[in-house]
């Protein structure tokens, strides 16, 4: 059995907050994902920041090279990099991660991808705004003050850490993969909240409801599609607001698959993830602090710590696997 994904309507936000805020934390509680339309950004919004990243992803990769993502900067573009724990192989996918601040140099330039700039700012803007009303209500639903999460994810700060991810998972057409690659192999997010805009027509993502702790990586076996919805807005909830609510909000895992060939379109896809996550400097302690203070930035440390040490085990478990087939296979020939 799958479980249904809820679907909210933010519409007449203000009039409606209490009846909203009940819809949301009982998704938040129970799944851990939902899709939320009635948001207020516009399509024309959307459909624009998917044609220029298209456009983006459609240059040579020697011209998006020089945009690439410097070692110790978590912006700029990237081909086939991210590594899952789930999996110990590289996503099929390319990224160019876009933050509010630390983008000197990477930013594609008028030359390169004109509007890319403005408009990707425009829309970090239009989606945070949602990200902070959903905020608001995860707040009263754990006893903060309605406003509590605002100063620890302000774009403002120097210190803050809210990002765009603008995804181009790639052409699968007449393509064979191991049954261990993904377009995204089985993870969970880092942050307090994340904002996925999906096409329509381009589907693969699943969620793998049921993880009980924000420190594991646990898995089941049954993960639900999480079909794009025009005009919809898919929610999760990430590892950081797992903690922050003592692990009453759960961070589930997901991934995106690899098409079927001959049942399902296998062309690009597209996504847009905005990640909403705490200042380096703010402190995340749930009100029953039921885990010790942490920083933002120690806690994307130890998360990344956490993963890379999760896929050396992988790796090691493939690596042996491998060898453990070549002498078997060498045995049967002999």
């Amino acid at each position: 059995m799958s479980k249904s994904i809820p679907v909210i309507d933010l519409s007449d936000f203000g009039a409606h907050k209490n009846e909203i805020r009940e819809q949301l934390i009982t998704a938040a509680v129970d799944v851990g994902f939902f899709v939320v339309v009635g948001h207020g950004i516009p399509q024309n919004l959307i459909d624009e920041q998917f044609s220029i990243a298209k456009r983006f992803f459609q240059l040579p990769d020697d011209i998006k090279a020089k945009y690439s993502m410097p070692k110790g900067r978590n912006a700029g573009w990237e081909k086939m990099a991210q590594v899952r724990p789930s999996t110990g192989t590289n996503d099929l996918k390319e990224s160019i991660q876009i933050n509010y601040h630390d983008m000197e140099g990477l930013w594609p330039t008028e030359e390169d991808c004109e509007g890319f700039r403005s408009k990707s700012r425009e829309f970090m803007t239009a989606a945070h705004e949602v990200s902070m009303k959903i905020l608001s209500c995860f707040a009263l639903s754990l006893g903060f003050e309605e406003h509590f999460f605002e100063p620890h994810h302000d774009p403002a700060q120097l210190d803050n850490q809210q990002c765009l991810r603008c995804l181009y998972y790639h052409d699968c057409t007449g393509q064979k993969y191991p049954s261990n690659f993904w377009r995204a192999g089985a993870h969970t997010d880092f942050d307090t909240l994340t904002l996925l805009f999906q096409k329509e027509g381009e589907a693969g993502l699943e969620v793998c409801p049921g993880r009980e702790a924000s420190t594991d990586f646990a898995m089941g076996d049954v993960w639900t599609p999480v079909d794009p919805m025009k005009g919809g807005i898919v929610i999760n909830i990430g590892d950081m607001l797992m903690r922050w609510s003592d692990d009453k909000l759960k961070s589930n895992f997901h991934r995106v698959r690899v098409p079927k060939e001959g049942d399902e379109y296998t062309g690009p896809r597209q996504s847009l993830a905005y990640f909403n996550q705490a200042n380096k400097s703010s402190v995340i302690q749930g009100p029953l602090q039921k885990y010790p203070p942490l920083t933002g930035g120690d806690f994307i440390q130890q998360a990344l710590d956490r993963n890379f040490a999760a896929i050396q085990v992988q790796k090691a478990m493939h690596t042996t696997s491998a060898s453990n087939s070549v002498e078997i296979m060498g045995t049967a020939a002999a």
